[in-house]
C-alpha cells in the first residue's frame, strides 16, 4: 500500500512541476513577461543590481518539483 502511494505522490509532484514550467514558458512569451523583462533590464542598467523576472521562479520551482518527484519515485525502499 505504501509503495503505491509513493508513486502517486511522485506523479503528483512531477505533474505540478511540469505545470509550473509550462506556466513560466507561457508567462515569458506573454506581453506581461516581455514588459517585465524590459523593466528589469532598465532597472539593472540604472542601479546595477541583479534582478530576475518572475517567470524564472516558475522555471526554478518546476524543475525542483520534478527533481523531488523523481527522487521520491526512484529512491530505494527501506526495510
Amino acid at each position: 500500500m505504501l509503495g503505491r502511494m509513493k508513486y502517486v505522490i511522485a506523479a503528483i509532484l512531477i505533474a505540478a512541476g511540469a505545470c509550473l514550467i509550462y506556466g513560466g514558458h507561457r508567462r515569458s512569451g506573454s506581453i506581461a513577461g516581455i514588459a517585465e523583462r524590459t523593466s528589469k533590464d532598465i532597472a539593472d542598467a540604472f542601479d546595477g543590481r541583479i534582478r530576475h523576472p518572475n517567470y524564472v521562479v516558475y522555471y526554478t520551482g518546476g524543475g525542483l518539483l520534478i527533481a523531488v518527484g523523481a527522487w521520491v519515485a526512484l529512491r530505494g525502499r527501506k526495510a
